[in-house]
């Protein structure tokens, strides 16, 4: 079937606690494997801790302490996106490069200690500040590969990483850029970590998406980067195209400042959106990665949506293995959807027991395989932001 304006995956990687590869994600979650912990990266003062995904200082390569969590996080997966794709920078020389990256986490001023020094007249290290400064994500992937093309730094919470990679494909459509290296990175922040708690949306025990009984979310931590290429840049490279970005969508409900919309409203706009500029229908689709944090509310929101758009196609929620990985998460499972499709397995939704009437419907439980040409994965985000993308295997390019 033809799409227009699809844009070609040259290369596909991430980190999470998952794995430090993406195929040892894929092997640890088709095989069930991981579950979060108590906290390690921070100290915090709740009377209860909340357990989250923390990525082993271990799958960081090349670690450099100048740099954010989040920066080398994101290094580790550029990196490994490159290795993936055959490509090198040599071979790029004469193109244009573009960096689009998405983050959340990182946005915010992430150096509490310092804080706590100066309101009590303490001389404070400055160290924590020079390295915000200096852990730009775009400006890190920019100064690593001597790049000057176009970039952006996207921050729209948890859609970023999806977001980005969305912006990314345009500016490849538009003649922009000849590859855009495009995702999401983030880290576990004590910020967030209090902020979500002090919302109640973040589980005491592993999280449950979709389930009956679920009671919140888990955050987790990570990076996922897609290599973007033009036609004329493939034709050039003769890379493996591991895919295609086929559609994008993106829209603001401004219903709440954390809550989605109730009737799910902005997701269905944005899928809406997706599908504008293909000749697809909805039960195109073979497969849906959702976003699945385990709370209440986004659950049953997407819920609505499915069986609404697309009431017969399977869907798997992926952060029972992962958590939460705020501006990362788009990008990681965008990568997620992809490997799975190359697979033609998809992997169970970890947490999930129980139907809840109220959704109506039940994610993929256990290891699965299936033929999959289409894939959706989408995003919902504080501030009412949805954003949806439509991915098309390799195996059938």
């Amino acid at each position: 079937m033809l799409v227009s304006g699809a844009t070609n995956i040259i290369g596909s990687a991430c980190i999470c606690a998952a794995g430090a590869t993406l195929d040892d994600c894929m092997d640890s979650m088709l095989t069930g494997q991981g579950a979060p912990v108590a906290p390690t990266l921070f100290t915090c003062e709740l009377t209860e801790l909340y357990p989250v995904f923390e990525v082993p200082n271990g799958f960081l390569c090349n670690s450099n302490p100048l740099l954010s969590r989040t920066a080398n996080l994101l290094l580790t997966a550029a990196d490994d996106a490159f290795t993936n794709s055959g490509v090198t920078l040599r071979d790029l020389e004469s193109l244009k490069i573009g960096v689009c990256i998405g983050t959340s986490a990182r946005a915010s001023l992430n150096f509490i200690d310092t804080y706590r020094a100066w309101k009590q007249s303490e001389r404070s290290a400055s160290a924590p500040i020079h390295r915000y400064l200096a852990s730009n994500p775009t400006d890190i992937i920019i100064n690593q590969y001597g790049l000057d093309g176009p970039n952006q730094t996207v921050v729209n919470a948890c859609t970023s990483g999806t977001d980005a990679i969305g912006i990314g494909a345009s500016w490849i459509r538009h003649g922009l850029c000849d590859i855009v290296i495009a995702g999401g990175t983030d880290e576990l922040s004590e910020i967030s970590y209090n902020g979500f708690a002090s919302l109640m949306i973040t589980s005491p025990e592993p999280c449950r998406p979709f389930d009956k009984n679920r009671r919140g979310l888990n955050l987790g931590e990570g990076a996922g980067v897609l290599l973007l290429a033009s036609d004329d840049a493939v034709r050039k490279l003769s890379p493996i195209v591991r895919g295609k970005v086929v559609g994008y969508g993106t829209f603001g409900d401004a219903h709440h400042l954390t809550a989605p919309h109730p009737e799910a409203r902005g997701l269905k706009m944005a899928l809406k959106a997706a599908f504008e500029n293909t000749t697809l229908k909805y039960n195109d689709i073979d497969f849906i990665n959702v976003h699945g944090t385990g709370t209440p509310a986004n659950d049953s929101v997407e819920g609505l949506a499915m069986q609404e758009m697309f009431p017969d196609t399977p869907y798997s929620a992926t952060k029972g293995f992962t958590g939460h990985t705020l501006g990362a998460a788009g990008a990681i499972e965008a990568a997620f959807s992809l490997a799975c499709m190359e697979r033609g397995e998809i992997p169970p939704s970890k947490g999930f027991s129980e139907v809840d009437p109220g959704i109506g419907s039940s994610p993929i439980a256990e290891r699965t395989k299936m033929s999959c040409r289409y894939a959706l994965s989408q995003s919902l985000a504080f501030g009412g932001n949805n954003s949806v993308l439509i991915l098309e295997g390799g195996e059938f390019i």
